[in-house]
């Protein structure tokens, strides 16, 4: 940045310069099989006035004999200039995409892949093992962010503690009312936050043998037993006649925009964290199933809508079970990767994540 004098006339005027200032924070991503994995936020762009300078004296140039006096050509002036695919808009700036996540720990594996649809990927997920030193318990989860990232991160770094906070506070019975809770909390810490989007979710919760799944949006969980398909989640769409006669009773409305139906004509699910702005309709309250795990239970696939919108519950089984089941060295990893590249090869431009979790590893 520089400051040009030049002539005071109608021509020229006292400009006001606006100093730019920014930070730049590079992208982090930390492997940990055992605790919540995110990737931290950049920082914002702050753009801040600077006080006006002085108003510019003109230049005075020495006189000769038979001299005309001439204007002096102010010097081109310095601007910073921020590319504009380096802004996440909403969320600051970030200095590198993040192509892919992936992770293996005990008993899981996953992988998130960024689609074409979008310059960073909006895909989160988390996985505790060992709840309270009992390497029996554990807890999952996929978060598929709209709107940005920010709702995502915030949802896996924090609803694995929310829900297990309230499910040791509560009795068996109590389970479905405890997650819901979690959930609650998580939302309302969202909202604490102040940030804009939303994000959908699955989350798997493995305590004393039996696997509670809980969801809101269109992720889903699938169960294999002995090689046949079993969804454990519904998809949480405004097309789903229960979901449009809530929101239709809660003073909104469903209409088809795009291609899908909408909520009040903008969000394509039903219910998610975050959204502040629909959260009349749409809410953070989950759908949460119980089932005991018995010999029969091979292994659960936690995913975003990335994969199941290409790739049926069963097409996804059958792909995972030669790879993980009756295998001397289960490849769950592979597996994961394997149902990604499916989905894209179908024509996915979205962000997709995929969770394998066997199992007889917590029984």
């Amino acid at each position: 940045m520089c400051e040009v004098a030049v002539p005071k006339t109608p021509l020229f005027s006292s400009p006001e310069m606006v100093s730019l200032l920014y930070n730049k924070s590079s992208l982090n991503c930390s492997r940990s099989s055992s605790s919540p994995r995110s990737v931290s936020s950049p920082r914002k762009i702050h753009v801040s006035p600077s006080s006006p300078p002085p108003p510019c004296q003109p230049s005075v140039l020495p006189l000769a004999v038979d001299t005309v006096l001439k204007r002096k050509r102010p010097a081109r002036i310095a601007v910073p200039v921020i590319s504009s695919a380096a802004v996440s808009f909403g969320f600051g700036f970030e200095s590198e995409k993040v192509e892919a996540m992936e992770e293996e720990g005990e008993g899981y594996s996953v992988y998130c892949k960024r689609g074409r649809r979008r310059s960073a990927m909006e895909d989160r997920f988390s996985a505790s093992v060992g709840i309270r030193g009992d390497s029996r318990q554990a807890f999952f989860g996929v978060f598929d962010g709209h709107g940005g990232a920010k709702v995502a991160e915030i949802a896996a770094k924090r609803m694995s503690k929310n829900v297990i906070d309230e499910v040791a506070r509560r009795t068996e019975s109590e389970l479905e009312e405890a997650i819901k809770d979690g959930y609650s909390t998580t939302d309302r810490e969202v909202s604490e936050e102040g940030v804009s989007g939303g994000a959908c979710c699955v989350a798997a919760l493995i305590r004393n043998g039996n696997l509670a799944v809980s969801n809101v949006g269109d992720c889903r969980a699938v169960l294999s037993r002995r090689g046949k398909a079993e969804a454990l989640t519904s998809d949480h769409r405004p097309s789903r006649e229960d979901e449009r006669n809530r929101i239709e009773n809660s003073g909104g409305y469903v209409d088809c925009c795009r291609g899908a139906w909408r909520v009040q004509g903008t969000l394509a699910v039903s219910r998610a964290i975050g959204d502040g702005h629909l959260k009349q309709w749409v809410i953070s309250e989950p759908e949460t199933r119980v089932v005991k795990i018995e010999d029969d239970c091979d292994f659960l696939i936690l995913a975003s809508d990335g994969l199941w919108d290409k790739v049926t519950n069963q097409e996804a089984v059958d792909i995972v079970q030669p790879l993980c089941v009756g295998a001397e060295k289960p490849k769950l990893f592979s597996a994961c990767k394997e149902l990604a590249a499916l989905s894209t090869s179908r024509g996915s431009i979205d962000d997709t994540s995929v969770m394998i979790i066997k199992l007889p590893s917590f029984i």
